[in-house]
């Protein structure tokens, strides 16, 4: 399976646009090394600012509207199913017709909690339906060997140690004043939000705003400025990260990028209310990532699971433990490293 492959890739957006960035990175990456990649999406919209190019075909990738009947297509060697998305009778009546039969993987959420090393790579043979014959095995993103890693595109880290923030801030008109600290703001609707200005404010600080609920609420006030951004391509969002002292990140896709850009960062997690599954989701990263107990607090307080520290805690011990956090990660494969050895792809 050295010769280069063909890739499905589907993807349904829920809300938030997080599945379609993890997808989208995904796909990108596929491409970067050699092969080919397909992106079915249900909604492909948020890609004209996601990835502004060509409509039908970005960064190599070919974009393909979600199948609501049998299309007359030919499966690829691999097919990926993101987040159990459930892929189209069909399609998968094709892929069990298909010889030989492609791989299928199903791409599970993030997230550190014990059941992934647990799950990760199992099998789900199917029996029954249109793809009986074939097996499905689940491929779980994670923090330790034992999981599925990270995506980590190719030289990642190196343009990460090369990139001036400051200069890249200025020629967009986003400089912090002298003696202002940067941090980007990227979040669901939050009720904790004048309390965390609140606590900004206490030295001068710049906020950067992505869009969302919380964008049009941030008022002026001493101490503290704003200013509201655009819809960022991914690779600039990136760069914010980079950019900026201390960020705020959302979901999945922004969360790990926010690890790899080894800065310190506060994670709003996906609310979950009616179970409140996400509670065991927060506890089960910052204990994995062995995040100092001051910061611990500060994003209990912004996930609503206890009270918002008045004052920032210090930087400083956040910067370090950021910077060793990445390293610890970066010492393992990459998730489609990973993933092409899971297959047995040797290119």
């Amino acid at each position: 399976m050295s010769e280069p492959m063909l890739w499905d890739i589907f993807c349904r957006v829920i809300d938030n646009h997080g599945d379609l960035g993890v997808c989208w990175r995904l796909a990108r990456d596929i491409v970067a090394r050699g092969h080919q990649a397909r992106l079915w999406i249900d909604d492909a919209s948020a890609l004209a600012w996601m990835a502004p190019e060509r409509p039908d075909r970005r960064h190599g990738v070919e974009i393909r509207a979600w199948p609501e009947t049998d299309v007359e297509t030919r499966p690829g060697d691999v097919v990926i199913e993101g987040f159990g998305c459930e892929l189209p009778a069909f399609f998968v009546a094709r892929m069990a017709a298909r010889q030989p039969a492609p791989r299928w993987i199903n791409l599970e959420y993030l997230s550190a909690e014990d059941y992934v090393e647990r799950s990760h790579g199992l099998a789900s043979p199917q029996f029954h339906g249109p793809g009986a014959g074939l097996s499905k095995h689940f491929f779980y993103p994670g923090f330790t060997p034992r999981t599925g890693g990270l995506l980590r595109e190719t030289g990642l880290l190196e343009r990460i140690e090369n990139f001036d923030g400051a200069s890249w801030l200025a020629a967009r008109g986003w400089a912090p004043e002298e003696g202002e600290r940067v941090v980007s703001l990227f979040a669901y609707a939050n009720e904790r939000l004048p309390a965390l200005l609140a606590s900004l404010a206490e030295q001068p600080t710049l906020v950067l705003a992505c869009p969302g609920p919380l964008q049009s609420l941030i008022t002026a006030r001493p101490g503290l400025r704003s200013i509201a951004l655009p819809y960022l391509p991914q690779d600039d969002f990136d760069r914010l990260l980079w950019a900026c002292d201390l960020n705020f990140v959302r979901g999945e896709d922004s969360f790990a990028r926010a690890q790899w850009a080894g800065k310190p960062f506060v994670w709003h997690i996906y609310p979950q209310p009616e179970d409140d599954a996400h509670h065991a989701k927060l506890e089960a990263f910052m204990a994995r990532a062995g995040l100092p107990p001051a910061w611990q607090a500060v994003w209990r307080g912004w996930n609503g699971l206890g009270a918002l520290p008045t004052s920032i805690a210090s930087l400083a011990e956040a910067s370090d433990h950021a910077r060793h956090w990445r390293a610890q990660l970066a010492a393992q494969p990459d998730l489609l490293t990973q993933l092409r050895g899971f297959l047995g792809v040797s290119s």
